[in-house]
Parts: C-alpha cells; sequence; structure tokens
C-alpha cells in the first residue's frame, strides 16, 4: 500500500506541473517518514552525501567553461568558421548549425549551453535567409542535444560515477555514436534543403577560410586538449573541466579580449542557476534511490529482465523505450541516478557491456531535451524564435525520427559501438 501511495503521489505531482526535483525529493521524504524506525533526516544527509563525488564538481566546471566561451565571442567565431567551411553546400546555415554543435559539443558537455550560444545567433541568421521559423528551430535543437552525447559530456560523468566505469573508456565509446548522428542530421538538413529550397552561401575563399581558422585556432584546440587529455589518461574529467574554463577565461580575456573582469561576477552567477538546476535534482534523486533500496526495487528489476525471453536484443530495447519515456518529463541527471542501479545488475547477468549500457542511455536520455512537456532545448530554442512548442517540435521531428534509427541500430550492434575503440584502445577497457 505504502508503494502505492508513493506513486500516485509522485504521478500527481507531475500532473499539476511542480518541478521533478522538488518532486523527487518529497516522494522521498513521505516514503522515508513511512517507514517505521527512519527519520525523515536520513534524506537530507543522503542529499547532502550524494553531492559529496570529485567527479560530480565535473558538472559546474563544464557549465562554467560553456558560459565562458559564449560570452567571450569564442562561439561566434567558430559559428563563423563553420559557415565558411559548408555553408556553399545546399541548406549551408543549417550544416553549419550542426558542425558547430559538434564542435562546441568538444567543449561544454553541456547541450542547453550549446542551445543558448548558437542559437541567438544562427536561428535569426537562418530566419533572415530563408528558412522556415520550425526548421530553424528544429535543427539548433537537435544537434544541440550532440552535448551531451560527444565527449565531454555531463551526463556521461554522471553515469560513469554511478555504474563504476573509466569515464574515459566512456567518452571514448561516445566518439563514433555522436559522430554517426551528426552526420546523418546533416543528410536530413541536404534533403529538405533540396525540397524546400534552401539557398546557399557563396563560396568562401581560400584566404577567408585560412584566416577563420587562424583566428579560431585556440578556440578548436579546446576539445582537443579536453578529450585527447581524458582519452589519454592524463588528467580526469574534472581536472579537464577545471582546465577549460581556465583556457576558455585566458583565450577570453588575453587574446580575443572579450571578457572584462566586471563581466565575471554575471557569469558565475549564471553558472550557478545552471549548475543548481543538476545539481539540486542529483541529490534529491540520491535520496530516492535510498528509498528504493529498502523496497529491493534492484532486485526485483534485475529478477523481472533476466526472466524476459530474448536476453541482450530484449533487454536493450526494452531500456531504449523506457528511457525515451522517462527522458519526455525527467532530466537525465536524476533519471540516471534513480534507474541506472536498477537495470545495470540485470544488464551484467546479461552480458551487456556497462559501457555500451552507459553510450545508449546517455543518448536516449539526450532525445528528451527535444520531446515535449520536459524538452528543455526545444524551449529554449523556441522561445528564440517566438514558436509554441508544438511548432517546435514539428521542426525537430525529422531529426528525433533519425536519431531514434541511428540509437537503435547502436544498441543492437554493440561491435561497433564499443567493439571498434577496444580495438583501437584495449587498455582503456
Amino acid at each position: 500500500m505504502t508503494q502505492i501511495t508513493l506513486i500516485v503521489i509522485f504521478l500527481g505531482l507531475i500532473a499539476v506541473g511542480v518541478p521533478i526535483s522538488f518532486v523527487i525529493g518529497i516522494v522521498a521524504f513521505t516514503g522515508v517518514m513511512l517507514i517505521p524506525g527512519l527519520s525523515g533526516i536520513v534524506v537530507f544527509m543522503k542529499m547532502f552525501t550524494g553531492l559529496g563525488s570529485f567527479v560530480l564538481l565535473a558538472v559546474p566546471l563544464f557549465i562554467l567553461a560553456a558560459n565562458l566561451m559564449n560570452h567571450g565571442s569564442i562561439s561566434k567565431r567558430l559559428i563563423d568558421l563553420c559557415i565558411a567551411l559548408v555553408g556553399h553546400i545546399r541548406g549551408g546555415l543549417a550544416h553549419a548549425n550542426i558542425l558547430v554543435s559538434m564542435i562546441f559539443a568538444g567543449v561544454s558537455g553541456s547541450s542547453q549551453a550549446d542551445t543558448a550560444g548558437v542559437g541567438k545567433i544562427l536561428i535569426p541568421q537562418m530566419e533572415d535567409n530563408g528558412y522556415d521559423k520550425e526548421i530553424s528551430v528544429g535543427v539548433t535543437a537537435a544537434s544541440s542535444t550532440l552535448g551531451s552525447i560527444i565527449p565531454p559530456s555531463i551526463t556521461m560523468v554522471v553515469y560513469a560515477g554511478i555504474a563504476n566505469v573509466s569515464t574515459g573508456a566512456l567518452f571514448f565509446v561516445g566518439l563514433l555514436p555522436g559522430a554517426i548522428l551528426g552526420i546523418s542530421m546533416m543528410a536530413i538538413v541536404y534533403f529538405a534543403s533540396l525540397k524546400n529550397d534552401y539557398g546557399k552561401e557563396e563560396k568562401a575563399p581560400l584566404k577567408h577560410v585560412l584566416g577563420l581558422f587562424k583566428e579560431s585556432f585556440l578556440a578548436l584546440l579546446t576539445p582537443v586538449i579536453i578529450i585527447g587529455g581524458i582519452i589519454s589518461g592524463a588528467y580526469t574529467p574534472t581536472e579537464a573541466a577545471a582546465f577549460a574554463c581556465v583556457y576558455a577565461l585566458v583565450i577570453g580575456m588575453f587574446y580575443y579580449k572579450t571578457i572584462k573582469v566586471r563581466d565575471l561576477p554575471h557569469i558565475i552567477i549564471e553558472t550557478l542557476k545552471l549548475s543548481s538546476l543538476s545539481l539540486f535534482a542529483l541529490c534529491t534523486a540520491n535520496a530516492l534511490g535510498e528509498l528504493l533500496g529498502y523496497y529491493n526495487v534492484s532486485t526485483k528489476a534485475a529478477e523481472f529482465f533476466l526472466g524476459m525471453p530474448g536476453g541482450a536484443t530484449t533487454f536493450m530495447f526494452v531500456v531504449v523505450m523506457f528511457f525515451l519515456f522517462i527522458g519526455t518529463f525527467m532530466d537525465a541527471v536524476p533519471a540516471m541516478i534513480l534507474f541506472v542501479p536498477v537495470i545495470l545488475p540485470a544488464a551484467l547477468a546479461l552480458g551487456v557491456d556497462p559501457t555500451h549500457l552507459g553510450v545508449i542511455i546517455v543518448m536516449t536520455l539526450a532525445l528528451g531535451l527535444v520531446t515535449p512537456p520536459y524538452g528543455l532545448c526545444l524551449l529554449i530554442a523556441g522561445s528564440i524564435s517566438d514558436l509554441t512548442i508544438e511548432r517546435s517540435f514539428k521542426g525537430v521531428l525529422p531529426f528525433f525520427l533519425m536519431a531514434i534509427v541511428v540509437l537503435f541500430f547502436m544498441a543492437f550492434f554493440p561491435q561497433i559501438t564499443v567493439g571498434i575503440p577496444k580495438l583501437i584502445n584495449p587498455s582503456m577497457f
């Protein structure tokens, strides 16, 4: 009866629009209070200790790095370079939108920062050049999900901490799926451009391209240093995030000279606001995870999955469908903290590589950023263009469907997702 009561409270609070982090905290506190002999102080202790992880320090640091990149006009220089590289292709601005998201993903690890930074520049520019509002918003929101997939990724850092897997290995495995997804989005743009007769930019002279490349070189070097250092084991993801902050600050203040000392308080406040959203949800989810442990949910879930016919293939299908549903109303961080410990024992028992499982879960939950009603990237991109969520999702739908195809392909063929990285660098696994 207690479990039913908690489920009703959870669904009821979600239905009336209470933020998910508060819903999780309320359910955790109520559940603990209903267990005889337990004090409500357990909830607050778990919330506090849940954030006591060196790995999780990377979350606010990567967000700070993204804010410094955006405020320092570094993202604007990357956009100019990408337009010069692919703008002459039919639908060039949309292609540049995707390409810059792939590059920016290698710096920030935050899809929301990508949507805000790139969208404020490219959405109005695309609309001024004859693109529909729907496609302008759709391609921006969809491509920003690459920030959660292409390393460094905040969600991958969180998963690595939960599942006790190598963050470097997880980052390495995420490179290929992210690249395939980005290229598939470009294919969607190309065919949509032929159908709707979207224009293209004049081909930039080689001298101009080289000039933009020289101007953007230090910014382009950022993902190479960060990802290369983590994969090679030179430093941890948290150390890499700290380096990214210092690097973005130095080139923004002293090379590009677009960040002033007076800008720093505003940048830090914005970082604290964004970080608090994820970290508060994370600590309440940790408290709810403790409650689930009292009811042996992990054991029951493992027994359920092991009893299903079809083995690992059916398991991966169920995992993808489940997290697609969860992602529509819950952020990736609390979703993973709540449910990864539940399904991980079953995955290991079925012989599923935890690194492969992590990449698939991260990819699936990234799509939740563009699906209503949660769809945070969808909401951000739509607000830039003053577009309703229904019209915004119409624009993102072709990219969403293509992402689903890529996702299931990666889920059912682990020899591609994990096998190739293992062949390249077996010592990481």
